[in-house]
């Protein structure tokens, strides 16, 4: 969005536009009816999706709440129980549906800030409610038992951060079990011994796919149990699993699926699951190139995992082919928020002008007040220089213009004057670490 300003007689006078983000605040039962196509999911989800519109701000009471009346409006579909308590005595919820005979284990929000399947798991419930005298999902629930842990880091989910409340990142407590909730998942995975599981997250804003690098909106990791990346019936099921999920949400994000190295992480709870028997498919949500960046996530979470349940309880799943999962891209770091490219950068620390790129990263966080709940995105500035080999959520091509610190007395409509900043350097500057408080400007 580009915008006009105005300002008194100068050495050299701009039209100021305002950088769109930038000046912000900021066993295999026989094959029976063709699957549920991807397309056809997709559109289910448009209609019936029950998931907040902003994944980060549904709140452990409301899951609660959700969650009793899944449970309450079919109690002959769903079961309920809690499985422990966080640390500061939030209710760590167990859901569960189907009577099949093999058990499956999807576990979200380990980390809390990371609530995109959180959402999409609500979906999925909603879905198994209103089809399950259809054909897809009257098989699912013939054949597998399904048991969900929709937030089981309460506490860091209130919070909107990565940590518990005791400051443990539980996906690093699978052997001391220091954390309430490890235990809880530790204990329910010993009870049900299910063979196949689903780790839940959501990754940095920065991981890419690919070259030249897109985002990486997903990112799969068939979980390694050993240090020699052993491949047996397991891991081998969970790599065609992964093949499941990429072909059924590549029409949506071509281009933007990666896949994670396969060390093993001593520590970490997919990797003990997977080396305690429970074989882990983890499905890694990343970022999405739109404004409001949860819905288009939230679905494509959800066709991924009614996907890789029909393809279990159908046995389809035998019938992928893992080197569709092995060809996937590795994840990188190579993305920006924004990059605003081939601009003519005046820094406002003094220095000369001159022709590069400008790298921004963003963070979204939660904030609130007496009445009301938001997510707010902070930006900063990442890097500077000779940015081509990076992509972008937002790429801006500012050929022509010049990119200079916000200003007091740049307003919107605007012809303005740059400051003198060689005797008086800017608050804010363009520079590395400081808020993307910036503007676009282009000469009279």
């Amino acid at each position: 969005m580009f915008k006009t300003m105005i300002s008194g007689p100068s050495r050299r006078a701009f039209v100021a536009a305002g950088v769109a983000g930038i000046a912000f605040g900021l066993a295999s039962p026989a094959l029976a009816q063709a699957p549920p196509e991807p397309t056809a999911l997709a559109a289910i989800w448009d209609v019936e999706h029950v998931s907040p519109s902003q994944s980060p701000l549904l709140r452990h009471a409301e899951l609660v709440e959700r969650l009793e009346a899944v449970r309450e409006a079919t109690p002959d579909l769903f079961s309920l129980e809690q499985i422990g308590e966080s640390v500061d005595g939030r209710s760590i919820n167990h859901l569960w549906f189907g009577d099949g005979p093999l058990r499956v284990l999807l576990w979200s929000q380990m980390h809390g800030d990371e609530a995109t399947a959180t959402s999409a798991l609500l979906d999925v419930y909603e879905y198994v409610r209103r089809r399950r005298d259809e054909a897809p999902v009257r098989e699912m629930l013939e054949a597998l038992t399904i048991h969900t842990v929709p937030m089981l880091n309460p506490d860091g989910a209130e919070r909107f951060q990565r940590r518990n409340a005791q400051g443990i990142d539980i996906n690093r407590d699978a052997l001391r079990l220091q954390t309430p909730e490890g235990r809880a998942l530790k204990a329910l995975r010993d009870r049900l011994d299910p063979p196949v599981g689903f780790n839940l997250h959501n990754q940095n804003w920065r991981t890419s796919a690919g070259t030249p690098p897109r985002p990486a909106s997903i990112s799969l990791l068939s979980v390694a149990y050993d240090e020699a990346r052993s491949v047996n019936a397991g891991r081998r099921l969970t790599k065609q699993l992964a093949a499941v999920v990429r072909d059924a949400i590549e029409p949506f994000a071509e281009g933007q699926i990666g896949r994670y190295d396969d060390s093993f992480e001593v520590r970490a709870f997919g990797d003990n699951l997977t080396l305690w028997g429970t074989s882990v498919l983890l499905i890694e949500t990343g970022a999405w190139p739109a404004a409001e960046p949860d819905p288009p996530l939230v679905r494509i979470n959800f066709v991924a995992l009614v996907s890789a349940l029909d393809a279990l309880a159908t046995g389809r799943v035998h019938d992928a082919d893992p080197e569709r999962y092995e060809s996937l891209p590795m994840n990188r770091s190579m993305i920006f928020y924004e990059l605003v490219t081939n601009a003519r950068i005046v820094s406002g620390t003094g220095a000369p002008a001159f022709i590069g790129d400008v790298g921004i990263l963003a963070g979204r966080s939660v904030q609130e007040d007496d009445t009301t709940r938001w997510v707010k995105i902070s930006a900063t500035i990442q890097d500077i220089g000779d940015l081509r080999v990076y992509g972008a959520l937002t790429p801006i091509d500012a050929t022509g213009l010049t990119l200079t610190p916000a200003f007091e007395g740049a307003e919107v409509g605007a012809v303005v004057t740059l400051p003198d900043w060689s005797t008086e350097p800017s608050e804010h500057t363009v520079s590395i670490g400081e808020p993307s408080d910036l503007l676009l400007l282009r000469e009279q």
